[in-house]
């Protein structure tokens, strides 16, 4: 994919913004960054600004190339209006599970799209579960099978890497995808039921106290 509609570009060049904003301003940085004791004092902004802020500028790149291949497909398929809704619900369900699974934690901080970018990555592999990822991984394959992923490294504190965003913001970009576009639930009922395997997964776990 890869052509580049007015509202990805928007994104990507707000992203790059604030982030550069956030780079040379730590002050800025600071006040807008996803906190848990910020939030907890009423700033709940901060889980919306700090997915337009990134640690440096390899973490900004890896995430608007990802947006860039992927975003087309899904204005394609869904139309721009619903791209920005995927996009910024990702975003929001991202923050909200990361909170819920953080929230004890006053001193825990996050920054980066990762979730609004995974929901859109996610939303695109439910379009289109076939489509080819690295050039030979089904998408559906690599969806569920990140996922998982997500819920070894929620499970374990794998790296400095904020999985419960990326967990969240794919469970975002699956479920509004499934709201404006609940015809896949006629044509490919089969991979709606596969894609959701992961989130069954972490309810249960969750439910069991084993995450």
């Amino acid at each position: 994919m890869g052509s580049l509609s007015l509202f990805t570009i928007i994104i990507i060049a707000a992203n790059a913004l604030i982030s550069y904003k956030g780079f040379n301003d730590y002050g800025f940085f600071e006040r807008y960054k996803f906190n848990v004791g910020g939030i907890k004092r009423g700033e709940q902004f901060r889980m919306f600004s700090s997915g337009f802020l990134h640690a440096d500028m390899q973490h900004l790149l890896f995430n608007m190339l990802t947006l860039y291949f992927f975003a087309d497909r899904v204005i394609y398929f869904l139309g721009e209006v619903n791209f920005l809704i995927v996009y910024i619900g990702s975003l929001g369900l991202g923050s909200l599970l990361s909170y819920y699974f953080h929230q004890k934690e006053y001193q825990y901080s996050a920054v980066g799209a990762s979730g609004a970018v995974m929901g859109i990555l996610y939303s695109a592999i439910l379009i289109d579960p076939m489509m080819q990822i690295y050039g030979f991984i089904p998408g559906f394959v690599f969806g569920i099978g990140y996922l998982l992923y997500s819920i070894y490294g929620m499970k374990n504190r794998v790296g400095n890497i904020g999985h419960d965003a990326h967990f969240g913001g794919a469970v975002g970009g699956y479920v509004i995808t499934l709201i404006v576009k609940p015809s896949l639930f006629e044509t490919d009922l089969l991979m709606v039921g596969l894609l959701a395997i992961p989130i069954v997964v972490l309810f249960v776990m969750h439910k069991l106290g084993k995450i």
